[in-house]
């Protein structure tokens, strides 16, 4: 029974996960400079009836590759098929795959850059010719075939687009990075949520959160989302400016947005080595973090905020840091070299 309630609940979070999202690039909020091009590349296929180019979207996790994806295909009114880099294994997972899609479909790749070099290497011919490549039998007798594919999108999604080799890459016609948010974007963002969720929000709770939402609208949505909750035991279910901030207090979010993690990581660069420089296999190991969980995660916003730096010889916390943590550097260290 215990099983069976876990289930649903995951279900219905991401249920309402999925309903947050928009489905239409109007609807769609901020990122504004690639709504515009991929509103004239969209319309511009439907007019010829031709299939969108290939279409990469890589950025930091939260900022809406997904639900991109998911707008691409509605605006083109067309099937999506999704799936992941790791969850493709061999090479005829993605050939039942790519059979399988009708004419201007779209394939939705998440963490694209994890695909196993064998999958990779039979995506060139589909993605390129609309083909694919297979080798029947073995030895003497084997024979090549090709299998013509319907003409179909793929619209791949990285958060570490340095991982991806550049045959892949240079297959994409349409490559665009998805930055940060502003915060009056994630206003924006917190009151359409509200709205969907039937949360009573003020703009001053709006603005709160906003500030302190990392610049991500999954980090908002989770914020308002654990506000609620809040708002409806400890008040009259009503998200004022004063409620979100003790809340907020209560989740560990200060006013920069940085949680428990972020100053975990700050104050290790800061009081057990000095401020850096520091490797980074040293600070995950000295915070129980895995690497990619501090490049993925942690590092993207500290670095985006002036909190971190990246050197040569490794990260520094910047003085940006010393201040926000109320630390002083010690003043026998030249920092100078560092900042």
């Amino acid at each position: 029974m215990e099983r069976i309630v876990s289930s649903r609940v995951g279900e219905e979070e991401e249920a309402l996960e999925t309903n947050l999202r928009p489905t239409r690039l109007e609807d769609f909020i901020g990122q504004n400079k690639i709504k515009e091009r991929l509103g004239i590349y969209v319309q511009a296929a439907r007019q010829r009836g031709e299939a969108l180019d290939h279409v990469l979207l890589y950025g930091p996790p939260g900022l809406g590759k997904t639900t991109l994806a998911y707008i691409i295909a509605n605006e083109l009114e067309k099937n999506i098929r999704t799936t992941s880099g790791p969850a493709i294994e061999r090479p005829g997972d993605l050939a039942a795959i790519l059979t399988n899609l009708g004419e201007g479909d779209v394939l939705f790749i998440d963490e694209v850059h994890r695909l196993h070099r064998a999958v990779e290497e039979i995506l060139y011919p589909a993605m390129e010719d609309y083909a694919l490549d297979i080798v029947i039998g073995k030895g003497p007798s084997a024979r090549s075939l090709r299998l013509n594919l319907p003409r179909f999108t793929l619209i791949g999604a990285t958060t570490r687009a340095g991982l991806l080799t550049s045959p892949l890459r240079d297959r994409f016609g349409v490559i665009s990075r998805l930055d940060f948010y502003s915060e009056s974007d994630l206003e924006e963002i917190v009151m359409r949520a509200a709205s969907i969720l039937g949360v009573q929000i003020m703009p001053e709770g709006a603005a709160e959160i906003a500030r302190r939402a990392r610049g991500t609208p999954r980090v908002a949505n989770r914020l308002l989302k654990r506000l609620r909750d809040y708002a409806q035991v400890r008040a009259d279910g009503v998200i004022t400016g004063e409620i979100a901030r003790d809340g907020l207090r209560m989740l560990e979010v200060d006013e920069k947005g940085l949680d428990e993690a972020d100053r975990r990581m700050l104050l290790t660069i800061i009081e057990k080595y000095d401020g850096g420089p520091v490797g980074l296999d040293t600070i995950a190991a000295a915070i129980s973090e895995e690497t990619e969980t501090i490049e993925d995660v942690l590092e993207p916003f500290l670095l985006q905020a002036g909190f971190l730096k990246r050197t040569p010889r490794g990260r520094v916390a910047t003085r940006l840091a010393f201040k926000h943590l109320g630390k002083k550097p010690d003043p026998g260290l030249d920092q100078e070299t560092f900042w």
